[in-house]
């Protein structure tokens, strides 16, 4: 069968349009298998000296999100079992008018984590400066990530390609909020397209 133009040119962008679909599905399916044996449950986390917490949403007065706040708690979980030693809560802290980590340190603080046990990153300002800011300015090599489920893939295969000896924990307490869990799946799916640029010009 022999395609009018018209025709042609719609089965031209129809394919131009699937192949980065197809890309970034493929790169996303890529980092899964390479970090899904390092994703475990609480109870099952080796032991280990630190567990860094993304930074997230905090409003004005410094109160964090609901995704946030669902980290901080699995975190806490964590150090009171015994499973890591330190809280390494990174984010970005540069302004007193937004300050994730103020507020996730004080979080923290007011459900019974030892101050002394708090470390602050107040440049991490995503994923990758995260990462490697834990093991350039911390010095750390071995840590568990805590972030939301779906996130973890992403920030174990930076740990991965830094060197780092990382295990992820995830959050799915936020899961029944359902609309922003959904934008979450769909935004990592994105950004793994950052992880590659990332890595690639190791900024």
């Amino acid at each position: 069968m022999i395609l009018s133009r018209r025709g042609a040119r719609l089965a031209f962008g129809a394919s131009a349009l699937a192949s980065p679909i197809v890309a970034v599905l493929g790169l996303g399916a890529v980092v899964h298998l390479l970090t899904r044996d390092r994703i475990a449950r609480p109870d099952q986390l080796p032991r280990l000296p630190v567990a860094l917490v993304l930074g997230a949403e905090v409003y004005a007065d410094g109160t964090p999100s609901a995704f946030l706040q669902s980290r901080l708690d699995l975190a806490a979980e964590l150090y009171r079992d015994g499973r890591v030693a330190q809280l390494l809560v990174s984010g970005d802290g540069r302004s007193r008018f937004y300050d994730e980590t103020g507020g996730m340190r004080r979080y923290l603080e007011g459900i019974g984590v030892e101050p002394d046990a708090i470390l602050v990153d107040p440049a991490g300002l995503d994923t990758y400066a995260s990462c490697l800011r834990a093991r350039e300015e911390f010095g750390v090599r071995r840590l568990a990530v805590v972030s939301q489920r779906y996130h973890l893939p992403r920030a174990l295969a930076i740990c991965r390609a830094l060197g780092l000896d990382a295990w992820g924990v995830g959050d799915e307490t936020a899961r029944t909020n359902s609309g922003d869990w959904a934008y979450g799946v769909r935004r990592e799916l994105a950004a793994n397209l950052k992880l590659v640029w990332d890595l690639l010009t190791r900024r």
